[in-house]
């Protein structure tokens, strides 16, 4: 392969994944041309894609991103990327391979750091991630909230009932003067 076509393969994959941060590494070993091209179409409808790709440029082309991966450029290799969060990537591409056994997951990649796949299948998405952490913050702040309106909102209920009296009801139950 000369040093243009290289280069052009290099600048190709640099374009598709230069912002992927989050990926699953595969791998296929007799997989016909019929199965592969319905679970592509499976996938592409939850915007997922799937590649493949010659090792030796692709991990060039993650060493460039700053995205080392130990095990995952020995045979054939077909990239998926494309959900919103490895998680819900994974476990969408776990559900999809248990029709197709010859297809094996490598690795999984997220946010730029790899990870085991079972890993990747339990981490929360992106949504549940945020939700978390809106809570985390809340819980504490509704607590703090409630300690500083109790005591305020005791003061303020016997204020109003006092207001709510009626004179005479105010002046009898005041103590005699002395």
């Amino acid at each position: 392969m000369s040093k243009k076509v290289k280069q052009m393969e290099l600048d190709a994959l640099k374009d598709t994944f230069g912002e992927v941060r989050n990926f699953v590494v595969l791998t296929s070993a007799g997989v016909g041309s019929q199965a592969d091209n319905v679970l592509r179409l499976q996938l592409r409808k939850k915007n997922i894609r799937l590649q493949m790709v010659k090792n030796s440029l692709c991990r060039k082309v993650f060493e460039g991103m700053g995205i080392k991966l130990a095990n995952a450029w020995g045979g054939s290799t077909i990239m998926a990327w494309g959900a919103d969060s490895v998680a819900e990537l994974s476990k969408t591409l776990e559900a999809a391979l248990k029709k197709l056994p010859k297809i094996t997951v490598k690795t999984a990649v997220a946010e730029g750091q790899e990870v085991p796949f079972k890993t990747a299948l339990t981490m929360p998405t992106r949504q549940e991630a945020i939700g978390q952490v809106v809570a985390m913050i809340c819980g504490p702040a509704a607590q703090i909230a409630g300690c500083i309106a109790g005591p305020a909102g005791q003061i303020a209920g016997q204020i109003q009932t006092l207001a709510e009296k009626k004179p005479e009801e105010a002046a009898a139950a005041a103590p005699p003067p002395a």
